[in-house]
């Protein structure tokens, strides 16, 4: 612009008065008005961009004024006079554009990521009123436990919002899912929504701490299931038809879970059915994983494992271990069929027998007896319940192992180490004869009225009644024959 030419043509023309009188070169002279010439530049130079170049700045700069006024530039002289250039108009004059700098952009939006304190009050509020309703609403009705399961939502938001600074690792809660960070770097590692290996050098990626799922960061939220773990903690049981299939028209001929268009040609996509639920998924939900039957092993004692999709996968994998199968009522002719399981319930039954006795006994709850099956402490509660894994252990026989030792150490607890067990033991009634006896030994028998015990022989001979529910009869009739003090008197 013309400052620069005026700056330009300063240099010049001390460059020429060097020349013209220095002959061969830079004189002291010529170099200073150089500098004086960049100098003088440079400045009217900032003077200029302040004054016509700022587009919020309306009021005229100092040197319009002074052209205003026909007033001339102060300390400049008559060579540094700058050549005249047709006007030219500010750069940023418009109005509209000076409009599209400063408001068409949101400048108060709050940016994504960033939480305020009040929202974190909003929160610790909405915390507050989750735990008044429900201390308000009914006890294990189904509303109380939507209440619980907001209420842990609610605090794994406010756990995120505290300090965000925090070396915890990152928590996300989606569709009940927990998803947390992970920072391993292994690659053998595969999405459940993509179907993609995770490359766990250059991607992110999380899993659901309850139900296992895993899926690059990206695919988050296009996650579309729930975690299965809500189901198992609200209404954990099995289905127990076998391969309840209902066809594929009844799904509309799309996957069971994503809802994508399946077909049993492949056309667009193989349509692969879950043994466990009987439906049809697509070979993104169904990943011919294999899986022990439930149904299958209450009604056939059949173990073998069979194709079931990756939601019917992870479900069977968190219910392994409950103990929620009734086979007296599935299936009573079970027992009849299979020995190891009449082996296991007499084992189980005895247990409960011994239980009175280790709640009783100071040196057996210092020892802790009863946490030997802390792994199934269903086995000490009932003898009607079992697991999956119960009866795989069953099948394999390792169940009846265990489950013998351990009866053989409670025995030996109760029999020969502590004198105060012993001394709760039962002596044979009918023939008065022989050692001391318990109710879980093999050779007795146990009165279902007063629980005393007898030898088994001696009690299935004897057509009598049992000697002591007799004498508790007549103990209570002549309680209520024996007259008062006050009609004697």
């Amino acid at each position: 612009m013309s400052l620069r030419a005026a700056g330009g043509s300063s240099g010049r023309r001390g460059r020429i008065q060097c020349c013209e009188g220095g002959g061969a070169g830079y004189n002291v002279a010529g170099a200073a008005a150089v500098r004086w010439g960049a100098m003088e530049c440079e400045e009217k130079l900032a003077r200029f961009r302040q004054a016509h170049l700022n587009p919020f700045n309306k009021q005229p700069g100092p040197r319009q004024h002074a052209q205003g006024a026909g007033e001339e530039a102060p300390d400049l002289a008559p060579e540094e006079v700058l050549p005249e250039l047709p006007p030219v108009e500010p750069e940023f004059r418009c109005t509209e554009r000076v409009m599209d700098l400063g408001l068409s952009e949101d400048h108060f939006s709050r940016p994504v990521g960033l939480f305020l304190a009040s929202d974190i009050q909003q929160l610790r509020q909405a915390i507050e009123e989750c735990k008044q309703v429900i201390l308000e609403l009914p006890e294990h009705s189904e509303r109380q436990k939507d209440a619980v399961v907001r209420l842990i939502h609610l605090r794994l938001k406010l756990q995120e919002l505290k300090d965000p600074n925090e070396d915890e690792p990152h928590i996300r809660v989606l569709l009940e899912h927990r998803f947390y960070k992970e920072k391993s770097k292994s690659v053998k590692q595969t999405c459940d929504k993509c179907n993609a290996i995770i490359w766990g050098l250059i991607q992110t990626w999380y899993t659901c701490t309850g139900c296992s799922y895993r899926c690059h960061s990206k695919c988050l939220n296009l996650i579309s299931k729930p975690c299965v773990r809500s189901k198992v903690s609200h209404q954990a049981e099995y289905e127990l038809n076998i391969c309840p299939e209902a066809g594929l028209d009844s799904q509309g001929y799309r996957c069971a879970e994503c809802r994508a268009p399946i077909s049993l040609r492949g056309v667009p996509s193989e349509a692969r059915q879950c043994d466990y639920t009987g439906q049809y998924y697509c070979s993104h939900c169904h990943w011919n994983d294999l899986a022990v039957i439930p149904a299958r092993v209450v009604h056939n004692w059949d173990f073998e494992p069979r194709k079931v999709s990756r939601c019917s996968m992870r479900y069977l994998a968190l219910m392994v271990s409950r103990p929620v199968l009734r086979l007296r009522e599935v299936n009573p002719l079970l027992f009849n069929y299979v020995e190891e399981l009449v082996e296991i319930r007499k084992l189980r039954q005895d247990i409960l027998l011994m239980k009175p006795y280790f709640i009783t006994c100071k040196e057996a709850m210092e020892a802790r007896l009863l946490l030997q099956l802390q792994d199934r402490q269903h086995f000490v509660e009932s003898d009607e319940t079992y697991s999956i894994q119960d009866l795989l252990d069953a099948h394999t026989g390792r169940l009846g192992c265990s489950l013998t030792e351990t009866h053989t150490l409670f025995a030996k607890h109760i029999k020969l180490d502590c004198e105060r067990c012993q001394a709760k033991g039962f002596v044979c009634e009918l023939c008065r004869e022989g050692d001391v006896l318990f109710p879980f030994d093999s050779h007795t028998s146990v009165c279902s009225d007063c629980s005393a015990v007898f030898h088994r022989d001696c009690y299935y001979d004897n057509s009598t009644t049992c000697p002591k529910c007799a004498r508790l009869t007549l103990r209570k009739q002549s309680l209520f024959q024996e007259p008062g003090p006050d009609l004697d008197a």
